[in-house]
Parts: C-alpha cells; structure tokens; sequence
C-alpha cells in the first residue's frame, strides 16, 4: 500500500514558489532543464527526517518550520552593512582574487575578478546556451546520491553561482575566493552552485566564505569539483553565518590519478549547519586530506556527513575532524569509508575528536568502513572528553593563569586540523579566527 507523504508548510511553501521563481530568474536554457529536475526530485524527496538513518541527529523537517522562500527581487541592506560583513571576514587583505555574491546574486561592483593564463572564470547566472563542455560535464553529475535532498534544493532554486576552470599544466598562483553574503533580514532561501573543474596537471586554491547579518534563513550551497590526473587542488571553507541561519551544504568530488585534493572546513556561525562532502577516487596513486573544526556555542547543531569512495587502487585518504563545543552545542561527525573491490593497496584513516567545555554540550560520532578488498590498511578513531585537568594543573603551576591556560589548551587541540592547509597566509587567518572565538568565549563568561 502506497501511503502519500503529507508536505510540511516548509515543504508546500517551496514546492508553490517554483513557477513565481523560475520565471522571475532566468537561466539558459540547459540550466533551466537542470533546474525543473531538482524541482522534481526535491517534490518527491522533501525534507529529510530523522527515521532516515543518515538524517538520524539533523532532522531538517522539523528543523525548518517556517516558509522560507526565495528573494524575488534584490535586498536593499542598510548603508555600509555589507561592508561591515565583509570586514570581519577573517580574509579580509589577504591577497586573493575575489567573487562576491550577495543574497545569491553576483556583485560585480565589490568583486575582483582573477585575471591568468588559462584561467576561465564564469558566472553561472551569465552562462549562455552554449555553455563550455567542462561546465556541462560537470555540473549536477560528480559523485553523491543521486537523490539527495540538499543537492535537489539547490538546484531547484539555482539563481547563480561561479564556474572555474584550469586548462592543462597551469597553476593559479593567487587564491580565488568566492564570498557568499546573506543582507537581507527577511526569512528566505538563498544558495549559490559553485563548479570547479582542474585539467591534468592544474593547480589551484580556492576559499569559500559565507557571511551573514543575523537573519532566520536558510543557505543552500552545493560545489561541485573535478581534480584531472596530477592535479593538485586546496579548497578552504569558513562558514560565519548569522546565528540564527540554517547552512546546508554539499561538496562533491571526484580526483585523477596521481592527483591531490586538500579540504578543510571552519564552521562558527549558523545555528544549525549541515556539511555532506563526498569525495571519489577515479584515478589510481591519488591522495586526498579532509579535514575540518567546528567552534560551537549556544545551541548551535553542526553535522558533518563525509563519504570517501576507493574505486580504484592504491590511492590515499586522511580525514580529521575537530570539534569544540561549549553550552548546548551539538557536534556530529558521520565519517564512510569505502573501498571497492579492486581498489587494492588502499591507505585511509579517518579520526573525529570533539572537546566538550560544557557538561551540556554533546558530541557524536559514527564512523564506518565498507572494505571489499583484502589488501588494504584502513582504520578510524573517535573520541569525546573534556579539558585534561594534569594539563592544565601543569601549566597553572608554573603560574599560567587558569583562563589561558585552558586558552592554550584549546588552542593546541584544534590548530592540528589547520595543519593539512598549506597555504601560509590562510592557516594564519584561521588560526586568528580560532583564537578571537576563544577570546570572545572568554569575555562572555568573565562579563
């Protein structure tokens, strides 16, 4: 027996702005074609729930109550806000190429476009009929569920986003940063498509940043990102969203042989976020390093969903994650690692740790491997605990005040997951982002 899924307001609120949206933002014509598809794919999936195993600690239906839609028109923020956004980007002087979005559209005016040899760099809210084959090829078809809810979301209400490729053997000096602001105080949805594409022996790094005034809405973000054979890419991601946002988010890739892939995600802001990455090998002697922190406070509730895929053979993947949480945050790391049948002489080792400084806070973890080959060395680790009090009564005896103390303690734990970004400049900035959260965690509770 059939039984129809009753749509929540959230649901029935999106599935009745579609045609209002769709015909307010034009695409061309192939996008559009994509668009109608997540449209489809998103009325049949709905928001995920908590009876779904994957969803189990991030029930979205009952998460996101409210109607949020999309703007219709642009946001009119008040004078300088968006400014003052940009300026507590924790890249703001960095020297880096920059692509702003504001509320999902593209901002030419605060933007700096990269200019290289070899170097395309597109918006998609621009990108005519006769879009370029690498864009095509990519863009709604690297590895994931084919039937994911966040991906059908966004791609349902896909406005604009930027596209970038790397043609054979060049390397991009400059960072690339694509910056996503949120203005607008209204509830809405917004979300940006984001396609990456490295030819073989490319090289690139780039940042996502989102900012955002403290508004009840919800960001949907998906990129998408092809790594050619010996190419090496670095993606940094910040997510500073208002606390009061929902930030759901996908990251899809797929990596060449001899290739190299670097990931690593800062969350601090949002109050409740959810990052899916999913990463495929499709080329033999490749290797990946994924990692990322969470600085949680408040109720805020971030979940990390990461599947790794060894499709072929020895090829290597490092993932650590780690996770600060204080009052009622809520840290999840949900961790896959498979390895398929001919992948043989696969190295991958997956490790999650989350730092409680609140009997309130909570951290779960649920690691996984799938292995169908036999010569393989694979392993994961998980661990959940509070400041270590020998540590701390070490350094408060050689006249550490107790306050920094656990300060540097703190510092120590999560400055292990900036190690896998190897650009100087930006492993400096993230680490002044984790030490201005403490900072700020120290003056809330001395004030």
């Amino acid at each position: 027996m059939n039984v129809a899924i009753q749509q929540t307001r959230a649901e029935q609120a999106l599935i009745d702005a579609f045609p209002a949206f769709r015909a307010g933002a034009p695409l061309a014509p192939w996008l559009d074609q994509q668009r109608e598809a997540g449209y489809s794919a998103f009325t049949a999936l709905g928001l995920p729930h908590r009876r779904i195993e994957e969803w189990r600690w991030t029930d979205l239906r009952r998460a996101l109550q409210n109607a949020y839609l999309p703007l219709t028109e642009p946001a009119t923020p008040a004078a300088g806000a968006i400014e003052a956004l940009m300026a507590n980007s924790p890249f703001t002087g960095l020297d880096a190429a920059r692509l702003v979005f504001v509320d999902g559209r593209f901002d030419p005016q605060r933007s700096e476009l990269p200019v290289a040899e070899g170097l395309t760099v597109l918006t998609l809210g621009d990108v005519p009929d006769a879009a370029p084959a690498w864009l095509k090829e990519s863009f709604g078809k690297l590895y994931g569920p084919e039937q994911d809810p966040i991906r059908a979301l966004n791609t349902a209400f896909l406005r604009d986003g930027a596209a970038i490729h790397v043609a054979a053997g060049i390397s991009i000096a400059q960072p690339i940063e694509i910056v996503s602001i949120v203005s607008d105080p209204a509830a809405h949805l917004s979300g940006l498509r984001n396609v990456v594409v490295l030819e073989a022996g490319a090289s690139l790094t780039f940042i996502e940043t989102h900012l955002g005034a403290d508004a009840d809405h919800v960001a949907g973000m998906v990129t998408e990102v092809r790594i050619g054979d010996d190419a090496s890419l670095q993606r940094v991601k910040v997510q500073d969203d208002g606390l009061s946002a929902a930030h759901l988010a996908n990251l899809h890739v797929e990596i060449g042989a001899r290739a190299k892939f670097r990931e690593f995600t800062a969350t601090v802001g949002s109050r409740l976020s959810r990052n899916q990455i999913f990463a495929k090998f499709r080329g033999e002697g490749a290797e990946a390093n994924i990692s990322g922190a969470y600085l949680l406070a408040g109720k805020q509730h971030c979940d990390t969903t990461l599947v790794v895929n060894h499709a072929v053979p020895e090829c290597t993947s490092r993932e650590l994650f780690k996770a600060v949480l204080d009052d009622e945050a809520h840290g999840i790391f949900q961790g896959k690692l498979i390895v398929e049948q001919y992948a043989q002489k696969t190295d991958g080792k997956q490790q999650s740790h989350g730092l409680l400084l609140s009997e309130r806070a909570e951290f779960d973890a649920k690691p996984e491997l799938e292995i169908f080959a036999d010569d393989v060395a694979c392993g994961h680790g998980a661990t959940a605990g509070q400041l270590d009090e020998n540590l701390l009564f070490y350094l408060m005896a050689r006249g550490i005040p107790e306050a920094q103390a656990k300060s540097m303690l703190i510092s120590a734990f999560v400055a292990e997951a900036f190690d896998a970004v190897e650009h100087d400049g930006i492993r400096e900035r993230l680490t002044e982002l984790a030490e201005g959260w403490l900072i700020s965690r120290g003056e809330k509770r001395d004030g």
